[in-house]
């Protein structure tokens, strides 16, 4: 049968019979194309009944279907035609991992981090109003995302102007007990059903005379549900409640969101969903399933085993435990990402010591800062892509008080798969220009274990950015110790005048340029402060400086040197390397690097086409003869 749905509107042929047997088949090709390819696994399994229904019931693309935390959506891409395209989902010039407009206009809104349905779909709804179209807006939101601040913003204001908009709320954190799930069916069927709408509007009609009994009437309402739904919170905030329901009962589904699509103003219809449905390793380790390599369906995945190099995200966690074993004041603290960012390890053994605020970046930074307050020493694990979400916290709770607080940003520069969404390519632009930050790149797994040794210590906020994955392969020692802030380190005397300039892990790269050319090598270790003093001692015999990091060109580290021998009036010239003015889309990170430039053959290129060496004035004979 799904072979022959290439639309939701074929999907809209089928009888309602038919529909059960549809997600099974759906269910079935996830559950083989990401075990193939890899990909989001569990939270696809758990919205295939959803997504079904929803586009059974709406008039897609017409109406406005907006994905929250798009790693739910791939049931979405099967049914919207990108189906036999599916093996190359997260692979370079495949499908995104999440909805993408310019992919398909059934992607109406491009997502990637989380919380942001609401308030798209709201300005979706008012826009039909501002233009007089007939057309649905519907917000699909869970996997966490309601713990975020900015979805209640929404919510708020989407009440406040009695909006006409759909919210379904995607609950897989709970279930339907079965004793009281036929109670919750029957009167979500009486909420959303004709009767009900036709009592409740023509009871305004009639009581809006007297505005006590009107008021009265609202409140026994509101109450009388309240005592058997958990929906009052969003009563109070101007939506009407629905359910919970089954939301792995396609058919009721389709019965209740047919009523609910006939209905005006602002909605919100709870659905329980299972993440993993349908696959039992997945079903009892969701988290596990979250987002897969490819792995045999019958062995499940197999934990990976740490080899002899560990990865950045597991220096990390290991200095963490370590770091935490020595100071009682160390305060772990991350928006949501106890796995990704490694704190599982510090979650089990300090666990009153461990605080996971759920997806509100804002609120960990500006927790962190009244824990810095009080004398403790927190350190924030987050993504550079989410801190940009925390930045105003940043500046204005932790920077401006000058608090010692540490941000150990994981998945900084180029990510892979994840595509632009989750690139953390922009840390070093928006953190070097704060006051009173130090902002460190290490190039290699030891170094990042000491500048996070070195930034518990700093007496003021403090940043050290590393990449997803593995380094070079230095092992990390088990002592710690400072390094001196503001301090480069000369890895490379050259003879050709050349001087590159590493901030962070492209250090392979750098160091064949650097023996290809003969050049000298720098390991900067700062961006802010930048060692200003070895700066001036290499401009007395280098001519051309390289600036290679994993950072926008824009603002980064190399703009750093720039403004620094422009403000001294040096006579050098710079070359700045990093990731271009552009978004890159999704690849293998390898890949991504050689799109940015940044492997150590692009590098070579780039240093030998430089406008500078070939003037006349540069002759310098060992240069010449290797070009």
């Amino acid at each position: 049968m799904l072979e022959t749905i290439q639309s939701p509107a074929d999907l809209r042929q089928l009888p309602p019979e038919a529909l059960a047997e549809l997600c099974t088949e759906i269910r079935d090709f996830l559950l083989k194309s990401v075990s193939k390819g890899g990909g989001h696994f569990s939270s696809n399994l758990g919205t295939v009944e959803l997504t079904v229904a929803l586009h059974y019931v709406f008039d897609t693309p017409k109406d406005r279907l907006v994905w929250d935390v798009g790693h739910q959506a791939y049931a979405h891409k099967i049914l919207t035609g990108r189906r036999d395209e599916m093996h190359t989902i997260r692979q370079q010039d495949g499908l995104a991992g999440f909805p993408k407009r310019c992919e398909s206009p059934y992607d109406t809104f491009g997502v990637g981090h989380s919380s942001t349905s609401i308030g798209a779909a709201l300005g979706m709804a008012l826009a039909a109003r501002q233009k007089q179209e007939d057309y649905q807006a519907i917000a699909v939101i869970g996997d966490g995302a309601l713990t975020a601040g900015m979805a209640y913003e929404a919510l708020n204001h989407a009440g406040d102007l009695d909006a006409d908009l759909l919210v379904v709320l995607n609950d897989n954190e709970m279930s339907i007990s079965p004793n009281v799930g036929a109670l919750h069916k029957y009167l979500t069927r009486l909420l959303s059903g004709r009767m009900y709408s036709t009592m409740r509007e023509s009871g305004k009609k009639v009581l809006s005379s007297s505005r006590s009994l009107s008021k009265l009437a609202k409140l026994t309402e509101e109450h009388m549900k309240g005592m058997v739904l958990p929906g009052t919170l969003f009563e109070e905030m101007g939506f009407h409640y629905y359910g919970p329901i089954d939301g792995h009962d396609v058919n009721e589904m389709v019965n209740v969101l047919s009523n609910l699509r006939q209905m005006k103003g602002p909605r919100l219809l709870h659905v329980v969903t299972q993440k993993g449905k349908g696959y039992e390793p997945a079903e009892e380790d969701p988290c596990m399933y979250h987002g897969v390599s490819p792995f045999d369906l019958q062995k499940g995945v197999v934990a990976a085993v740490r080899k002899s190099s560990p990865t950045y995200t597991e220096v990390f966690s290991d200095w963490l435990c370590d770091m935490a074993a020595q100071d009682q004041r160390l305060i772990g603290i991350t928006p949501a990402m106890r796995e990704g960012s490694g704190l599982v390890k510090f979650s089990e053994q300090f666990p009153e010591r461990y605080f996971d605020v759920a997806i509100a970046e804002q609120h960990a930074v500006t927790l962190a800062a009244g824990f810095a307050c009080e004398g403790l020493k927190p350190v924030v694990a987050i993504y550079s892509t989410f801190l940009q979400r925390a930045y105003d916290q940043l500046i204005h709770d932790v920077a401006i008080q000058n608090l010692p607080v540490l941000f150990a940003i994981d998945r900084a520069g180029l990510v892979g798969s994840d595509g632009p969404t989750h690139s953390g390519n922009y840390d070093l632009s928006y953190l070097r220009c704060i006051p009173n930050m130090v902002v460190m790149a290490p190039a290699h797994e030891d170094e990042c274990r000491q500048m996070l040794y070195t930034g518990f210590l700093h007496d003021g906020p403090a940043a050290v950015r590393y990449p997803r994955g593995k380094g070079i392969g230095t092992l990390p020692e088990t002592a710690m110790r400072a390094l001196e802030i503001g301090k480069a380190q000369v890895l490379r005397h050259g003879k050709t005048g050349i001087a590159i300039l590493l901030f962070g892990s492209l250090l392979e790269s750098a160091q064949k340029a650097a023996d290809v050319l003969d050049a000298s090598l720098i390991n900067m270790r700062f961006v802010k402060p930048l060692d200003e003093t070895l700066l001036c001692t290499l401009s007395k015999d280098h001519e051309l400086f390289v600036t290679l990091e994993d950072n926008a060109v824009q603002g980064g580290a190399g703009s750093a040197v720039n403004e620094f021998f422009h403000a001294e009036s040096l006579e050098v010239s710079v070359l700045n390397i990093g990731i271009p003015d552009t978004y890159i889309e999704h690849a293998l990170r390898e890949q991504q690097l050689i799109m940015c430039g940044l492997d150590a053959d692009s590098v070579i290129q780039q240093i030998r086409s430089h406008a500078f060496l070939k003037t006349k004035a540069y002759t310098r004979p060992a240069l010449v003869s290797s070009a």
